[in-house]
């Protein structure tokens, strides 16, 4: 199948609860220009922030695979530069469905499958 690249282009956001209580969220800001920013949250049972990543890099589409290449990460507030020759800082995944509201993708190699919903900043009126 092959999906629009500026489908992709946008804000994007996820959530989910283990079964502690504790949530982890994840917001993608995936720009025209192949860049992204990555923001991936952790919180305790109480809603307490326990960490959060920023991750910076590039993007791409082609077909149905997604790539991206970490370039550089925030770890509560602390930057950091990637070692752009350590293979975890790249990832493919074979996107399952991308549409104006849903982007589902899975990981070529984990397996890891993973569901964003579009962020809507303007709401319409009827």
């Amino acid at each position: 199948m092959n999906y629009e690249r500026n489908a992709l282009v946008g804000q994007w956001f996820s959530s989910t609860v283990n079964s502690d209580g504790e949530q982890s969220t994840e917001f993608s800001d995936i720009q025209a220009d192949g860049s992204f920013e990555f923001t991936f949250s952790h919180y305790d049972r109480n809603n307490n922030l326990v960490e959060q990543r920023i991750e910076l890099g590039d993007w791409g589409l082609v077909g149905d695979i997604h790539f991206t290449m970490t370039k550089s990460e925030f770890i509560n507030e602390q930057h950091y530069a990637s070692d752009l020759s350590d293979a975890d800082n790249y990832h493919a995944y074979k996107v399952l469905e991308l549409n104006a509201s849903t982007f589902k993708y899975q990981h070529v190699i984990t397996q890891e499958m993973f569901i964003l919903k579009r962020v809507i900043d303007k709401i319409g009126h009827c």
